[in-house]
């Protein structure tokens, strides 16, 4: 009995190595297969199903909600701040309805800028004919004849517009954090024009043409009878639209292209624009500048192009949280000594306001905005960056008067000499 068990062993044990090769076998047969259908469907394209119309508000008051008297984004009914997650599990839908707001907040700040600080719109270009892309920056009445100070206003890349440091703040704080409009107020009230920059008003959006649809390529000769193969076709058509009804139904967005704005299709060239036809053509004799983040990547490029005149025109430079790097940007030694003299830079940091920090390249001191996120860094560095501007402006006075007044002094001893010789 004993041999015949261990006859029978090897075979159970062949059995078993079988049947697991079978197993084995199925289950990578499944697995093949729920890949297959893992890789048909897009989870994104899932997530879309079932949306409801990007069909939005046209006003804030259709979107319920205003501005109090804190200059706070509130709802009319409930008072609550504004929710993003208006429908939960449904991203895409809430942050189009975000940018919906986005676009509303835009052309408020448009308004503030209009009726609030008086300001106007300048055309760019300025000869821009009226089938031709334009934008526009805001000038105050006298930013073109102050003849004593003049202050430039940049913001930093991405949604933000002309009056405006950070769209998120503006819509989740306040008014004051978000917008250009405190340093406008305070410039005005301090005796400076001011001229506010759009640097990211690129391009005009249109919508693409519809493409007509092609026409169908001829199929490749096939063995197969012409009614097997029509079977064939039709069965699978079938499948691949029951597979797109239920797992794809998603809301086409329109397609757009985008026509760039003549020499103002990026910040930089915006910013060499504005230079060359308004603020080297302004009165003013000193001219102080506010760059935020990217805009101080697009001043440090100024200086590379007209590095004579900036240097010539302009007194000082906050930058808040600045994006420029004067290596990548390949500055010269005189623009990196300059801005050493002339400019200071606010960035986040858990440091106390304007506690010094070490510098990262040889440009220009910095110093803690007092935060650490990075949008709030130019009102946070407010009340700083006017008391710095002050302060450069009053030593660049004293400068002027003690070399007028070694002037006189030697005026006079020349013709003191004079009428001795005499």
């Amino acid at each position: 009995m004993l041999s015949h068990l261990c006859a029978a062993i090897p075979a159970v044990y062949i059995l078993w190595i079988v049947m697991a090769q079978v197993a084995g076998q199925e289950d990578r047969e499944k697995t093949t297969a729920l890949k297959d259908l893992l890789s048909r469907i897009d989870l994104d394209e899932l997530m879309k199903k079932d949306e409801p119309p990007f069909t939005f508000p046209k006003t804030l008051e259709e979107f319920e909600y205003a501005f109090n008297e804190y200059g706070q984004l509130r709802h009319i009914k409930t008072g609550e701040p504004f929710v993003f997650n208006a429908r939960e599990d449904l991203h895409r839908w809430n942050q189009k309805r975000y940018e919906a707001l986005g676009e509303i907040i835009t052309q408020c700040v448009y308004e503030l800028l209009e009726k609030k600080c008086n300001m106007t719109k300048a055309i760019l270009p300025v000869d821009a004919t009226d089938d031709e892309p334009s934008s526009f920056i805001y000038l105050s009445p006298n930013a073109l004849s102050n003849p004593f100070k003049l202050l430039v206003l940049i913001q930093g890349s991405g949604v933000v517009r002309a009056g405006q440091w950070a769209r998120r703040l503006i819509i989740n704080q306040d008014l004051d954090s978000g917008t250009q409009i405190p340093f406008i107020t305070r410039a005005m009230e301090e005796g400076y024009s001011v001229m506010v920059l759009n640097p990211n008003e690129n391009y005009l959006e249109v919508e693409k043409p519809s493409k007509s649809s092609p026409l169908p390529s001829p199929t490749e000769p096939s063995d197969e009878p012409a009614e097997k193969r029509e079977r064939k076709d039709d069965k699978e058509g079938k499948k691949k639209r029951e597979f797109y009804e239920k797992y794809r139904n998603p809301q086409k967005e329109t397609e757009t292209e985008r026509i760039p704005i003549r020499e103002n299709g990026s910040s930089e060239e915006h910013v060499l624009y504005v230079w060359d036809h308004f603020v080297s053509k302004a009165a003013a004799k000193n001219v102080f500048i506010v760059a935020h983040s990217y805009g101080g990547l697009s001043f440090v490029e100024l200086m590379n192009q007209r590095e004579m005149q900036v240097k010539n025109r302009v007194c000082a430079v906050a930058l808040t949280d600045s994006a420029h790097n004067i290596w990548l940007q390949e500055t010269s030694k005189g623009t990196q000594d300059w801005m050493q003299q002339h400019c200071c830079n606010w960035v986040s940091s858990p440091e106390p306001l304007d506690t010094p920090l070490d510098p990262m390249l040889p440009d220009c001191p910095r110093v803690s905005a007092g935060t650490e996120r990075h949008e709030l860094t130019s009102w946070m560095s407010f009340n700083s960056i006017f008391r710095f501007f002050s302060e450069v402006l009053e030593a660049k006075e004293d400068e002027e008067a003690e070399e007028t007044s070694n002037i006189v002094t030697t005026r006079s001893s020349s013709l003191k000499n004079k009428h001795q010789d005499l």
